[in-house]
């Protein structure tokens, strides 16, 4: 007689003994638990759970940021930071909200209007959500956009109007203040529609939902928040509150019953295992391939990703041949935050360089970014991607090989050890050939294909040289790609980029909106960098600690152009290289202009590197850099921006 089966059916059973039992003595009832199984209902929100409280759930039932208040049984507010928000709509399944700022849920001329910031709160804009300007007290109608009057006064004028593009709108400048207001941009409404209309439809923004509350919730719990501590996670069950699910809490009776259980189970168990795995060892491997081999949900997004893409020129190479290629990963070439870069070779004798990205979560996002702004490009001044690498967590990028490495290294003339041979000087001639090859890489980007590339991190470090010193731009993790090539502001949810390149209003919108121009801000603090080299931070660094000098180099360079100065501190230079550096100079001072509208576009930078320098005029004096070793903190209107913008124009250098 065969006795694996009956072996097999107690095993199974003690086991499921071993699970259930103890759960069916936990019969004490906890008040917690029933305060939490009651939902939030407010006229038309009904059912809303964790983490959100208040009316009749406590606290504890939600988590901090999250309360709700009912207003006469019909409307719903919360209150974030120190704005307060009418909630229109909460989808608890795909954790976001509809949220109308209240003070423009009844008026349009709010006596205390202010910009709408979610700083220090857990909500985020939705890619949804772009900017409405307005302005009010303005002393005449300005022309081209959607005029209004305050209440029945009609000395009190106003204009509002999409998007951050007010160079198009004079006039907006002698209003008494303005302000900005998230508005949905593939809403119903039209920037025609009334100003009430559309502020009325509201905005989305995302929450964040807490892994832990799953657990708890497939423990048969509610999630829920310590009492004794608000920012630490509690799972409320029949028998009182547990760390993150019902089923870790047990009595001293179930666990010694666990105890014996788990003993006769093992008993009876490892022999029935040891005889399993050797009649079915075929059976249990290919079952444990197939388990471990299983794509979580980031991998399969990423599957989904290339199969919208339709057919790409890209080759697909298992990672025993990235292996293979890079010599088990022998030659590093450098590291990002996103992943290290090896040198690699393929069959056909072709050097490529590898990026092996980190095994973390968010390289996702990067590999995305990657193969879609990169694979259907072609340009001489943009890296080529060869092929990917897609298995499991382990994923890599196969480029073209760059012989002369990055930019970055010929600027500065680092050397990574002392004893390493340093790079050959560039010539004036070969910056300015790659400072007109990155220009014309980042026209093509942002007019040449078919759908408009923001790359958002040009940088020294992510432009690559050829045998040539032909530049090429590289890179694409943070990039963005604008589908509508005639609309040039596009929203984010967060700032993006490296410190010391980022457009002023990338990280804050005082400035502007974040388009194409961005890009150029970025290009231009590298031009200067470019011209100054390491003598940028010399500058710096030998200051007598003037706050103009030390936190805005920039204004040094701007000085030295206006009074005439040599540019370049040591060394002889020819009326040629003299010529090319102040050129130089005078078109990465215009692309850093802190207003967007003032910055030249990428096209206007090539006209300007490519003509004489009769034609070139002088630029405005920068006021205002990226943020450098702190971001200040958002300015709450147009107006008081205006008055710092002007008081630097008058105290800087």
């Amino acid at each position: 007689m065969n006795t694996y089966p009956i072996f097999l059916f107690f095993f199974i059973i003690f086991f499921f003994l071993l699970i259930t039992l103890p759960q069916s003595y936990s019969q004490e009832n906890d008040t917690s638990y029933s305060m939490c199984s009651q939902p939030y209902n407010c006229g038309s929100l009904t059912n809303i759970s964790y983490p959100f409280w208040g009316q009749n759930r406590p606290d504890y039932c939600g988590a901090s940021g999250f309360q709700l208040e009912c207003h006469n049984n019909q409307n719903t507010t919360i209150q974030s930071s120190s704005q307060v928000f009418n909630v229109l709509h909460i989808n608890q399944t795909d954790f976001t909200m509809r949220l109308v700022l209240q003070d423009f849920a009844y008026d349009v001329c709010p006596p205390n209007g202010t910009n709408t910031t979610l700083s220090g709160t857990p909500f985020r804009f939705l890619p949804n959500v772009g900017n409405m300007s307005i302005f009010y007290d303005c002393p005449s109608q300005v022309s081209g956009v959607n005029n209004f009057t305050c209440g029945n006064d009609s000395s009190k004028l106003g204009f509002y109007v999409r998007g951050n593009e007010l160079e198009e709108f004079p006039g907006y400048e002698e209003c008494g203040f303005g302000i900005q207001v998230p508005v949905l941009e593939d809403n119903s409404t039209s920037v025609e529609d009334s100003l009430k209309k559309v502020l009325e439809e509201g905005f989305d923004v995302m929450y964040d939902a807490s892994d832990e509350c799953t657990t708890c919730r497939d423990s048969g719990g509610l999630c829920g928040t310590s009492q004794n501590d608000g920012s630490v996670f509690s799972c409320y069950c029949h028998d009182g509150a547990h760390g993150s699910s019902c089923s870790t809490h047990n009595s001293r009776k179930n666990k010694i019953l666990k105890l014996v259980l788990a003993f006769v189970g093992t008993a009876i168990g490892l022999p029935l295992i040891a005889v399993t795995i050797c009649r079915n060892k075929e059976r249990i491997w290919r079952m444990l391939k197939t388990q471990f081999g299983k794509k979580n949900d980031d991998d399969k997004d990423i599957e989904s990703f290339l199969q919208s893409q339709g057919p790409l020129p890209l080759k697909r190479y298992t990672f025993s041949d990235v292996k293979k290629m890079t010599d088990s990963f022998k030659h590093k070439l450098g590291e990002g935050g996103y992943g290290s870069v090896y040198k690699g070779k393929l069959l056909a004798d072709q050097y490529v360089a590898v990026k092996l990205l980190n095994e973390s979560k968010g390289n996702s996002e990067e590999f995305i970014n990657e193969v879609a702004s990169i694979s259907k490009t072609s340009h001489v001044n943009v890296v080529t991607l060869l092929g990917f690498c897609l298995e499991g967590r382990r994923k890599a990028l196969v480029y073209e090989f760059m012989s002369n490495g990055s930019l970055e290294k010929f600027i500065y003339k680092k050397q990574k050890e002392s004893d390493e041979t340093p790079p050959p000087s560039l010539s004036w001639e070969n910056l300015y050939e790659i400072a007109l090859g990155i220009a014309r890489g980042l026209q093509y980007l942002h007019k040449g294909c078919n759908t408009r590339i923001l790359h958002f991190d040009i940088k020294p470090h992510n432009i690559l040289l050829d045998e040539k010193y032909q530049p090429k731009i590289s890179d694409f993790g943070l990039a963005k790609l604008n589908h509508n090539k005639e609309e040039s502001i596009i929203s984010m949810s967060n700032a993006r980029g490296t410190v010391g390149y980022v457009a002023p209003e990338v990280w804050n919108k005082s400035f502007g909106g974040v388009s194409h121009k961005s890009d150029v801000y970025s290009y231009g603090m590298m031009l200067l960098e470019m011209v100054g080299g390491q003598k940028l931070a010399n500058v710096e660094a030998s200051t007598n600690g003037t706050d103009s000098e030390k936190y805005f180099p920039h204004l040094v360079i701007y000085k030295k152009l206006e009074e005439g100065n040599e540019l370049v501190v040591d060394g002889v230079m020819r009326s040629e290289e003299n010529e090319i550096a102040k050129k130089m100079t005078m078109v990465g001072l215009w692309c850093i202009q802190t207003i967007p509208a003032h910055r030249p576009t990428i096209s206007r930078v090539i006209e300007m590197l490519e003509g004489g320098m009769e034609v070139l005029e002088m630029p405005p004096k920068p006021i205002l850099s990226s943020p450098s070793r702190s971001t200040p903190e958002s300015f709450s209107t147009l107006s008081s921006f205006q008055s710092v913008y002007s008081s630097k124009l008058n105290h800087e250098v």
